[in-house]
């Protein structure tokens, strides 16, 4: 059953992936993936938020994390594609935009994970209590 959680949902996953990578690319005419960026930036901040809350706050079906982490999430973000449009611009002789596009992905990711952690704290955090003395 876990795996047909994971299948499921990766396909959606896979399908929104592609859907946003071609609504962005329409709208952006540019050597840069800005497209792939969005897409990794967007999955680790929703991977992160996501577990932080379920795992920290909300208790939720496994097969559900599973589905929504593993499947959709892994399905959506592309750091195969990443890793592959930045060797492209470097074989272009595009090598200061490849480095921007490591960078913005590499820092970017790690900060929109921290995001995500922060902004599910944030959300559920529960009222102090005060002591009885």
């Amino acid at each position: 059953m876990d795996y047909l959680a994971v299948a499921i949902a990766g396909f959606l996953g896979a399908v929104t992936r592609a859907a946003l990578g071609k609504l962005i690319k329409a709208g952006f005419t540019s050597a840069f993936p800005l497209n792939t960026l969005i897409i990794n930036l967007t999955g680790c901040f929703v991977l992160s938020f996501f577990l932080t809350l379920t795992v920290d706050r909300l208790a939720i079906n496994p097969k559900l994390r599973l589905a929504v982490g593993t499947g959709f999430l892994g399905a959506y973000t592309t750091f195969s594609t990443f890793a592959l449009e930045s060797i492209n611009l470097l074989r272009s002789n595009l090598t200061g935009l490849s480095l921007a596009y490591i960078l913005s992905t590499s820092l970017g990711c790690v900060l929109f994970a921290w995001f995500g952690v922060v902004l599910s704290r944030v959300m559920t955090a529960r009222p102090v209590r005060e002591s009885a003395e």
